[in-house]
This record gives C-alpha cells, sequence and structure tokens, in this order.
C-alpha cells in the first residue's frame, strides 16, 4: 500500500514525486516509457527552459489557455519558489531574454539530474516501462492503478500526470483522458497549439520563399470579416508546407479556433514585415528613399528595408521590375508595394496535427479541478496536474512553468490527502 501514486515522469510527475515525498509519504512514480524525464531532457532545444521571470500577471498573458487558472496555484508555489527549488538542488540558473530562465550548463540533463537525485534523496520508489491501464476506484475515491501487466497498485492519492498528445515520442499519447472520463471528468476538445501552419498558395507550394526567414515582423490572424484576432511581432520562417517560427507558432492556435467557428474555411494570416509603419508611411519612406536616388535600381534603393528575397517577391506582387530606377515608377506602383510590406496577406488552410504541436490544447476541465490543491471535484484521492489539464501557454517556459507548479500542489496535497487516511488504514 502506498500513500501516492504518481503516474507518469514528466516535469509535473517528477515535481509532484518530491512534493509528495517531501511530505515523509510512500511515494511510487509509475513510467510507461523506459526513462523518466524525456520531455524535460528535450525541452528548451536541449537546454531546458525551466521557468519565465517575468511578473505573473505576465506569465498568465502568456498562457493563452485558461491562463487565469493558474493564480491560485501560484499563490501555493510560483515562478520564483521554481528558480529557487532548482538553486537549492545546486542548479545555478541564468535569465535570457524575455524572463526565459536556462541551467547555467546549458544542459536540460543536469535539470533532470537534480530531480532524479532529489527522489532518491526522498524515497520515491520508481516504476519503469510500466503502463497504465485503468485507475481502481470505487463510489467514495479512488484506491489504485491497474497497469497492462495486470498488476495492481493500491494509495491513499492517485496523482495524473501523463501529458497530452503532443510530443507524442516522448509518451504523451493521451492516456489519461480516459482515465479522467471514467472517474466523472468532462475532457474538453483537444487540438494543437504552437503548432506550424499548412497553406496551399500557389508560392508555398512551389517553393518559391522555402527557407526564408522573417526578422521581428508582425504577424496577424483575421477572421472572416478581416478583423484582427491577434498580432504577435517576432521571427517567421517560409516552410515547403506553410509556415512556422515563433511568430507563427504562437498565432496557431487563433488559426484552430477561426477554422473551428467558421466551419472549416482557409483562415487569412498578414503580415507586416515594417511593423512601425502603415501604409501611408512606407508610402512616405519608399517615396522618399526613390527621389533621393532617382537613378539608382529600385531594388538596391529599398534593400535595407527588407530581406533581398522576400523584398524580389513582394516587387513581383506590385508588379514592379525590380531594375527600374525611381524616375520611371508611377507613385501608384509604390503605394501598391507599401500595402504588401505592411500588409502582405495569404491564406492558411490548417495546422500540423497535434502530434507535431508542441502543446496540447484542450484537456480535463479545470472547472472541475480546486484551483488552489488541484484535487478532483469529482473523485475523492484522485489530482491532476501539467498538460493534461486545459491549460496551455506559449513555448518561452510558461507550459514548464504550468506543469512544474501544478505538480508540486498536487503532489503537496495529495500529501495532505493520504495524510487524513493515515490513522484509518496503516500503511502496509
Amino acid at each position: 500500500m502506498y500513500d501516492i501514486i504518481i503516474i507518469g515522469g514528466g516535469p509535473s510527475g517528477l515535481m509532484a514525486s518530491i512534493a509528495a515525498a517531501s511530505n515523509g509519504k510512500r511515494v511510487l512514480l509509475v513510467e510507461k516509457g523506459k526513462k523518466l524525464g524525456k520531455k524535460l531532457i528535450i525541452s528548451g532545444g536541449g537546454r531546458c527552459n525551466v521557468t519565465n521571470r517575468l511578473p505573473l500577471e505576465e506569465i498568465v498573458r502568456h498562457i493563452p489557455g485558461n491562463g487565469r487558472f493558474m493564480y491560485s496555484p501560484f499563490s501555493v508555489f510560483n515562478n520564483e519558489d521554481i528558480i529557487q527549488f532548482f538553486e537549492n538542488l545546486g542548479v545555478a540558473l541564468k535569465e535570457e531574454d524575455h524572463g526565459r530562465m536556462f541551467p547555467v550548463s546549458n544542459r536540460a540533463q543536469d535539470v533532470a539530474d537534480a530531480m532524479f537525485g532529489e527522489m532518491d534523496r526522498l524515497g520515491v520508489e520508481r516504476k519503469l516501462d510500466s503502463p497504465v491501464k485503468s485507475l481502481l476506484m470505487n463510489d467514495e475515491k479512488v484506491t489504485g492503478i491497474r497497469l497492462h501487466s495486470g498488476e495492481e497498485f493500491s494509495a491513499h492519492a492517485v496523482v495524473v500526470a501523463v501529458g497530452g498528445k503532443a510530443v507524442p515520442q516522448t509518451g504523451s499519447t493521451g492516456d489519461g483522458y480516459p482515465w479522467a472520463e471514467k472517474a466523472g471528468h468532462t475532457v474538453t476538445d483537444l487540438y494543437p497549439t504552437e503548432v506550424p501552419l499548412l497553406s496551399n498558395e500557389p508560392f508555398i507550394k512551389s517553393r518559391d520563399l522555402q527557407g526564408l526567414a522573417l526578422r521581428d515582423v508582425a504577424v496577424t490572424v483575421l477572421n472572416k470579416k478581416g478583423k484582427a484576432l491577434v498580432t504577435h511581432q517576432m521571427d517567421m520562417l517560409f516552410t515547403h508546407f506553410g509556415l512556422s517560427g515563433p511568430a507563427i507558432l504562437r498565432c496557431s492556435q487563433y488559426v484552430v479556433k477561426e477554422m473551428k467557428k467558421n466551419g472549416g474555411q482557409a483562415v487569412t494570416v498578414r503580415i507586416n514585415s515594417m511593423p512601425d509603419d502603415n501604409a501611408e508611411s512606407a508610402f512616405q519612406l519608399l517615396n522618399k528613399l526613390m527621389k533621393d536616388e532617382p537613378k539608382k535600381a529600385l531594388k538596391n534603393v529599398w534593400k535595407s528595408l527588407a530581406q533581398e528575397r522576400w523584398l524580389l517577391f513582394l516587387l513581383d506582387r506590385a508588379g514592379i521590375d525590380p531594375q527600374l530606377t525611381g524616375a520611371e515608377l508611377p507613385s501608384d506602383k509604390v503605394r501598391a508595394l507599401a500595402a504588401e510590406m505592411t500588409a502582405f496577406t495569404m491564406t492558411v488552410s490548417g495546422t500540423q496535427p497535434i502530434e507535431k504541436a508542441f502543446v496540447t490544447g484542450g484537456g480535463v476541465s479545470i472547472k472541475e479541478i480546486e484551483p488552489k490543491t488541484m484535487h478532483s471535484k469529482k473523485k475523492p484521492g484522485l489530482f491532476f496536474c501539467g498538460e493534461i489539464l486545459d491549460i496551455h501557454g506559449y513555448t518561452g517556459g510558461y507550459n514548464i512553468t504550468s506543469a512544474l507548479v501544478t505538480g508540486h500542489v498536487a503532489g503537496k496535497n495529495a500529501a495532505e490527502f493520504a495524510a487524513s487516511y493515515q490513522t484509518e488504514s496503516p500503511i502496509a
């Protein structure tokens, strides 16, 4: 008999096991793969972006999927506590752009090893290569787990930390959703977020722009009435199938949601490659540069405003011969180029599948979870944490912050719940 069983050896499960065992409880962590911490070790490009140091309001703003739910768990354990936790385990951290926190060593393995070492110190038992088939429960509460092998383990509390459906090579294959439903929980629609976009535009199909990266551009997703749903100003990339890069990943969930609303029709994306300008101010700037050097070929006059490949592509769209000089160009053509540079539009037809996404949208409904404890409102003794919940953030340390925070809160409260049972049934 265990006090607490934790299912899943990703960031939230590891954190939950440490928090539960810190309270002196007998903890078993069960993982279906042969190794713990797979997602942790590949996160942040193998450097592991452990959290983000921005103020809590900013962190919540970067968790567009139910971020406000996180205020309660943050009141128990927050991003500064995560930093303290790792530094206490001997992992020195450093801050990079946009508040992202990384180990000084730039090695995700160091983060994982520190967690494994703490689990050893606290006596967390581990069972690897052991896929769970189902939760054991009666009308009153959760009583344990059954493995696919047929083995059963009982516990006073069970923490489900099996992740979503994104990055399935790490073991996140959606195993936990049916268990949650069997325990009476609602699982909201699952969809990919932080995922590359697909496009059937002729210039994508012909691979004209494949491999072209645009730096610091403003990407906007428009609804069918042409209203802006969201804008992200970051880098982006044209690929052989569509669009990728940080700005695109952040916009992707808005494309998914708009396609759900519009019956699966293509969605328009607008790219402003002169984000400090609108069509009029861009026209004035293009005109001024042209008038300053009337005898120079236009592609050389304007080369400071955009990468050559992008500029030539937009000149073609605006019907301008790049070899012409400013003296030869009518102003309506300049206006056409200004419009392309500040509001180039194209359609996207969807996203890569959820398995190619960095993060799963949707999951166990947060309305059925106690935010201060991560305890199920449907089944006593059952706790959820990490990406199985209907919470998702942008990349940049926000999802792992949510996973580590909810993991800590779930583990701590599962231990307190188990303690209330100890007087009734002694540990075997």
